[in-house]
């Protein structure tokens, strides 16, 4: 019988989503990328030695670098077809067929040119303390654009003159709001239009109705895995919000953003990381100084190598918050966790866990809906003892050290949800597993 994994970040995004999803993909015949855009990095480590390699995607769902695994972008993920056409490229360039395996929903909602230029005004326009963080990638945008039913989706680009229309009077506007409201050039319609006609005879082989390819691919007997990008505190309803972004990062969107049924969704993983960090503006509040060598911070700003794979911002860094995570946990209906990026705390004496918060004169042991709340928490602290020895590359549970284990356990019992697996480095063995999501 076919099984679906769902798999999810669960605090700010950058959790290590990437790395899991293509080792996950072994078991799988089909990955499905849900919701997001080109705004969401992912990095993969795969080979050792000399041939090592790594790959960076935004759009084209991890499970590209594993040979004869089908790839979906479902309904809900807006799409930048110059940026896809731009990962294709480099992916082919390095011996990964792509074309023929990845299959585009023609209810993706299309990012044009104006979007980003949009998004850059108003980020541009807010005080510094106000701007959210975004990419720039015109993701917002668009999204809007889907809401308000002005958008321009995959399936009008092959009705030429039915997408000029809709283009013309869309763009005008944008262009009123771009000129008159930001004082920012408007954006040339024609340009927009050839460009996105130039586009579509090569997106067209690619466009598949995704809601019945998988709904056959499950009864064929294929495992599919079901890709968030972003994680769940980024999520639009459930997040920090307004610090948050466009869309709806939990496991619920897997249905509505690829078509499936809820019933078809098994088992539902949360990536975790083994400490926090956060990207952009917003609440942080178990959050480290960071630019002091020496400091917990520091080093896990430093070793984690915590740069934005889609922004190459720094990321902020601080300690595991098991309240924020109690939050995700719930919204998503995790069935169990991936805890990655354990080594970044080796050799630090103490570790501190955040258990939950003194809000307004009271305490609270989950993390709060909305941006003011969360910024008016003071996080409580559990001290727990670190550990000398390396967990790099450890592919046994037994062969981590006792402080190490004792660690995870006391998150597990701490958020309630069990460890099944966790990552002890970038390559896909340096993995250990406890309990495999496609067999639980």
């Amino acid at each position: 019988m076919a099984k679906n994994v769902v798999v999810v970040g669960t605090q700010w995004g950058d959790e290590g989503k990437g790395k899991i999803v293509d080792w996950l993909t072994d078991n799988a015949q089909g990955v499905v990328r849900f919701q997001g855009g080109h705004n969401a990095g992912h990095t993969l480590v795969v080979g050792q030695g000399a041939a090592q390699r790594e790959y960076k995607l935004n759009l084209v769902p991890s499970g590209i670098v594993r040979a004869g695994v089908n790839c979906y972008i479902g309904n809900g993920v807006v799409l930048d077809i110059g940026h896809l056409f731009s990962e294709i490229d480099g992916l082919e360039a390095g011996g990964i067929e792509v074309t023929s395996r990845l299959k585009v929903s023609p209810g993706c909602p299309v990012i044009l040119p104006y979007h980003s230029e949009l998004d850059k005004a108003r980020e541009a326009r807010k005080s510094a303390g106000a701007r959210i963080g975004t990419t720039g990638k015109g993701i917002g945008p668009a999204y809007e654009d889907k809401v308000a039913r002005r958008g321009l989706r995959v399936y009008d680009l092959f009705n030429p003159e039915r997408f000029a229309g809709k283009l013309a009077e869309v763009m005008e506007y944008h262009n009123f709001v771009l000129t008159r409201y930001f004082g920012a050039p408007a954006v040339d319609y024609q340009a927009v239009l050839d460009q996105a006609m130039s586009q579509a005879g090569r997106l067209k082989p690619m466009v598949t109705d995704v809601s019945a390819a998988i709904y056959d691919a499950n009864h064929a007997g294929h495992n599919l895995l079901f890709e968030g990008a972003q994680g769940s505190l980024l999520d639009i309803d459930h997040g920090t919000y307004p610090f948050v972004t466009s869309s709806n990062c939990v496991a619920g969107q897997a249905a509505a953003g690829a078509g499936v049924g809820p019933s078809s969704l098994h088992y539902v993983l949360g990536i975790t990381k083994a400490y926090c960090t956060r990207v952009g503006g917003g609440p942080f509040p178990s959050e480290l100084e960071s630019e002091t060598e020496g400091t917990p911070g520091f080093q896990m700003f430093d070793k984690g190598r915590e740069i934005g794979t889609v922004t190459r911002r720094k990321r902020r860094c601080g300690w595991f918050d098991a309240a924020a995570l109690r939050r995700s946990a719930r919204i998503n209906g995790l069935t169990g966790l991936c805890i990655t990026k354990l080594d970044v705390l080796d050799g630090l004496s103490t570790l501190e866990i955040c258990t939950g918060y003194k809000l307004d004169g009271q305490v609270i042991d989950m993390l709060p809906i909305g941006a003011d709340e969360v910024a008016r928490c003071e996080p409580i602290y559990e001290t727990l003892p670190g550990w000398s020895d390396n967990t790099f590359g450890v592919k046994r549970w037994e062969a981590l050290p006792v402080n190490a284990r004792a660690y995870l356990d006391r998150i597990e019992q701490l958020c309630q949800v069990p460890i099944d697996i966790v990552s002890t480095g970038p390559e896909r063995d340096e993995t250990i597993l406890k309990r495999h999501p496609f067999m639980a």
